[in-house]
């Protein structure tokens, strides 16, 4: 009677034991009583200690009464070490249980099942599986649960469907196993699936089933059940569980819904570091950097921040570029004993790289004993953004020294030095060092290569690259016709875009607006509208860059009309648009228009900038409007207070000149506060050279020869004075000074588009299309011209010759005369044709032009250098001043 109640004492007194001394005076009593034998109280007691986490006494216990002869001792010790994490030791005493005479029952399983979970050995679970069905557990409800969660823990979801479709009987538990592990790794559908399946048993779920289904969700989207779940937490009282608040949370940021989230948060009852790092953290990833700040600011005494949220709150420091805030969370991450580890201090390299302390960053670069290639990457992007290229590329070469690994990013940066700085050197050897490395040359890398080659002048290494690649995207073609354009290789520039309409890449907006301007630079109007149609079907039209680029693409294509049309329709408007309008009627001559669109704008409240007054200025200079035109420079001057730039004084100069007023343009020179460029003074000379005033043409030449100009263009105009004066040496001179230099003068020509081609003609090219034909055709016109009075100018000729058959022959060889034959010949009687050259037509080509528009009673359209030259019934829109 006493033993029995002994021992009815010591079992409760073992259930109630609170702490470990507790327990062990328990145990010494159980010593002394002899009850240390019994497989019941040996139990109690592993399973105590268990509790405890005392495993290790838990062994002591067992091996007390080795060897167990009962299965509960066996399950007790297992469970013991299994609760404990100390899965090994689990399986290898599950292991021993296997090798004695003592059989498993169903109570064993679920411990094994956990501990081999818990080694994510799925080898040895589907053993322990293999076991379970051998003796008939499989249909137990909780060896069930533990094999359903084993292999959901493992990722083997298919498995556990498996197993939990072969449950005869399911609790909570079961379904919650199932969710959890589809939506632990990121199975979010399937998640959902088998959450709905749940609620159509009707099971109620529990705070598990719905802490497990939130992320699936929020990944998902589904606001709507996403909310409807929300409300089923508030009401069944689930809500009051911290884990429910915090998915709660996390799926209202998930939503873009940070107001919601931030509800949720704030009524929670008690919040974990889990809750304050899912808000912050959610904050930074919709770009709230300012509240992610403010939130780790005013409350990182609440909480245990971990290192991903210091990580967000550091980057949200610098997109906010908030140095002094950068400071003091990296003063707190040393406080509060973080380990810097390699990814932080690459974080703060970044940060103090926005906030523009390169001083810092560079000190906590030097400062890391372990760099990677991250490290390097980011110091060197850091110097870059602060323009400090030179320094960027030190570290670069200090790199290479070092022998520290570069990856493409590494290459990608470096890449985009070379093209800023114009270094081809450098960037040829990155090049080189790339493929010599192996480095991986991707898509971005290889656009990047065909950018830097053309801005270094090599559109030819460009087009090497661009054939090379197997792969392209929109940029890699933009890069290249952009290449081509500003290399002045319009010709591929448009086979490569017809190249790329036939390969069906999907253009965007970067794409009409570098292929517009070189159909303007070509005056390709067909190409141009065709583009335009693309543009109408992508959606593109109402883009305002789209619509300024079309306005210079329709006056450059002779198409004055539809540029109107395009200003007519867009619904917003900015100085671009304005200027270029503007500009456009000056090219065509139509001076008062121009005023008018001046005036319009400044009207609907654009205020003009310095490029509008040269467009003004321009436009009043091809339309003799003097006085207009210097009453804009001086509103510009002193009502808009826009100090001249030498642009401005050459547009004033040209503007005088033109209307042959030279000696108020010589007086304007020499008041101007800034030095006249060769550019200024050659506008007086082709107006001395116009208006025949030869002894200023050769005043004016002198100055432009003293100025030693790079362009060519200017030395050619005053050589060519010089021929008209006949002053041979000093020509003889001009052209060995260019020679000398390496310079060459662009050469002429011109070009006419016909039957859907373009036809390009050179001066005195015998081998253009219907050469013979056009010859014939010109000494007919020439025949006929005779009787207009027409006698060619020799005064064109800039080289000394002695015939004037040979004069003439050069005079008539000009490109624009044979592209307007060419058209003659090629087109129907009575139709327009229009003509581009690239430079300035010639006074003898343009008095040609006139008598050729009466003699076969068609309009020409040609656009020069300067303008557009409409010739009608023998006379030019531009009233001989061009």
């Amino acid at each position: 009677m006493q033993t029995r109640v002994s021992s009815a004492f010591i079992s409760r007194a073992l259930s109630s034991s609170s702490n470990l001394n507790e327990l062990r005076r328990i145990h010494a009593l159980v010593i002394s009583l002899g009850l240390d034998g019994s497989d019941f109280f040996s139990g109690k007691l592993i399973d105590k200690y268990s509790h405890f986490r005392e495993p290790a006494s838990s062994l002591s216990v067992f091996r007390r009464v080795s060897p167990a002869k009962n299965v509960y001792l066996w399950n007790s010790i297992i469970r013991a070490f299994s609760k404990n994490g100390l899965f090994p030791k689990a399986l290898e005493f599950y292991g021993k249980l296997r090798e004695s005479k003592v059989s498993p029952d169903k109570y064993t399983f679920p411990s094994v099942i956990k501990a081999c979970a818990g080694m994510v050995d799925a080898e040895m679970g589907d053993l322990v599986y293999k076991h379970v069905l051998e003796m008939g557990f499989e249909s137990d409800l909780f060896v069930g649960n533990a094999l359903v969660d084993m292999y959901a823990r493992m990722g083997l979801l298919s498995r556990a469907r498996q197993v939990f479709d072969e449950m005869p009987v399911r609790d909570l538990v079961s379904w919650n196993s199932l969710i959890s592990g589809y939506s632990s790794h990121g199975y979010y559908e399937e998640a959902l699936d088998v959450y709905h399946e749940l609620r159509n048993s009707w099971i109620v779920p529990d705070s598990f089933t719905v802490s497990s289904v939130l992320p699936a969700f929020g990944n998902l989207l589904v606001v709507k059940q996403g909310q409807g779940l929300h409300g089923f937490s508030l009401k069944s009282g689930v809500n009051s569980v911290v884990v429910v608040n915090n998915g709660l949370v996390a799926m209202y940021l998930k939503f873009s819904k940070p107001t919601d989230a931030r509800r949720v948060f704030d009524e929670m009852g008690v919040r974990d570091s889990i809750s304050y790092n899912t808000m912050i953290g959610g904050y930074f990833k919709l770009e709230m950097y300012e509240e992610s700040l403010k939130m780790f600011l005013e409350n990182f005494d609440q909480f245990k921040p971990d290192i991903l949220t210091v990580s967000y709150v550091l980057r949200a420091c610098g997109h906010l570029r908030d140095l002094r805030s950068a400071k003091y969370v990296h003063d707190y991450v040393l406080r509060a004993g973080f380990v810097l580890e390699t990814t932080v201090n690459n974080i703060l390299i970044d940060v103090y790289a926005n906030c523009v302390a390169m001083i810092t960053a560079r000190d906590v670069f030097n400062s890391m004993e372990c760099k990677d290639t991250v490290s390097w990457n980011s110091i060197i992007s850091g110097y870059i953004q602060s323009g400090d290229l030179m320094e960027a590329m030190k570290l670069f070469k200090m790199m290479m020294i070092m022998e520290e690994q570069a990856d493409h990013i590494t290459y990608l940066m470096l890449i985009s030095v070379s093209t800023r700085l114009a270094d081809l050197k450098f960037g040829k050897g990155l090049h080189s060092n790339g493929i010599k490395s192996g480095i991986y040359i991707d898509l971005s890398a290889s656009n990047a290569l065909i950018d830097m080659y053309a801005k270094c002048g090599e559109v030819g290494d460009s087009l090497k690259i661009f054939n090379s690649m197997g792969t392209r995207d929109t940029v890699t073609w933009n890069t290249i016709i952009s290449a081509c354009v500003r290399f002045g290789d319009f010709a591929t520039g448009l086979q490569v875009t017809t190249q790329m309409r036939k390969s069906k890449v999907m253009p965007d907006m970067a794409t009409f607006l570098v292929t517009l301007p070189m159909c303007a630079s070509l005056a390709a109007k067909r190409l141009g509208k065709e583009i335009h149609c693309c543009l109408l079907r992508f959606g593109y039209e109402s883009e305002l860059q789209i619509g300024n680029a079309l306005i210079e693409m329709y006056s450059k294509c002779g198409c004055l009309e539809s540029s109107f049309r395009v200003f007519e329709r867009m619904s917003r408007r900015d100085v671009v648009t304005w200027t270029g309008m503007t500009y456009a009627y000056g090219m065509y001559g139509e001076g008062e228009k121009a005023l008018e669109t001046f005036v319009d704008m400044e009207k609907s409240g654009i205020v003009p900038d310095s490029i509008v007054f040269i467009a003004i200025i321009y436009a009043c200079s091809h339309s003799g409007l003097v006085e207009e035109g210097l009453a804009c420079f001086e509103k510009m001057k002193t009502h808009y207070k826009i100090d001249p730039m030498i642009e401005h004084y050459a547009c004033v100069v040209d503007l005088l000149s033109r209307s042959q007023k030279i000696s108020k343009a010589e007086e304007f020179i020499q008041a101007m506060p800034i030095k006249p460029d060769a550019s200024i003074w050659a506008s007086v000379l082709r107006a001395c050279r116009t208006s025949g005033d030869m002894e200023t043409a050769e005043r004016v030449s002198r100055r432009i020869i003293e100025l030693n100009s790079d362009d060519p263009g200017y030395s050619i105009l005053a050589s060519n004075a010089y021929a008209a004066l006949r002053k041979w040496d000093k020509v003889s001179l001009i052209r060995k000074s260019l020679k000398d230099k390496h310079i060459k003068k662009n050469p002429g020509y011109s070009w006419i588009e016909t039957g859907k081609k373009v036809y390009v003609f050179r001066s005195g090219d015998d081998s253009a299309p219907q050469s013979e034909a056009i010859h014939k055709s010109l000494e007919i016109l020439y025949s006929l011209m005779a009787k207009e009075g027409y006698i060619p100018d020799s005064r064109e000729v800039s080289q000394n010759l002695e015939e004037e058959e040979e004069k003439r022959r050069l005079i008539c060889g000009h490109s624009e005369r044979l592209a307007i034959a060419f058209g003659l010949l090629n087109t129907e009687p009575g139709t327009p044709l229009q003509v581009m050259k690239n430079l300035r037509v010639c006074s003898d080509c343009h008095e040609v032009t006139k008598l050729i528009s009466k003699i076969v009673g068609r309009e020409i359209l040609v656009r020069d250098a300067n303008r557009f030259h409409l010739f009608k019934d023998g006379i030019c829109s531009c009233k001989d001043r061009w």
